[in-house]
């Protein structure tokens, strides 16, 4: 088992550099089957960090998984309310 078997069991981000022309749609839809893998007992940030730094110096830093990859580790802004009858009567 190699190291990154570790961190992509199923082999989803090595498949998505291998896919000559996809798109960033399609690099977030793969990436967000393979976040739903990571098992709960893992840090997915960690995992995500161990993915770059396995991939980022073999492909091309442009590549959208790269940028995928690197949204993923970004601070997730909190949810606002966007409507419903609370946000109707504020008006």
């Amino acid at each position: 088992m190699t190291e990154v078997t570790l961190f992509d069991p199923k082999g989803l981000i090595r498949e998505a550099f291998a896919i000559e022309g996809i798109g960033a749609p399609e690099c977030r839809s793969i990436f967000l089957d393979w976040a739903l893998g990571v098992p709960p007992s893992k840090d997915a940030q960690d995992e995500v960090r161990k993915l770059l730094g396995h991939y980022l110096p073999q492909q091309p830093a442009e590549h959208p998984m790269i940028a995928t990859l690197q949204a993923a580790l970004k601070e997730a802004k909190p949810p606002r309310r966007r409507g419903g009858r609370q946000g109707r009567l504020a008006q």
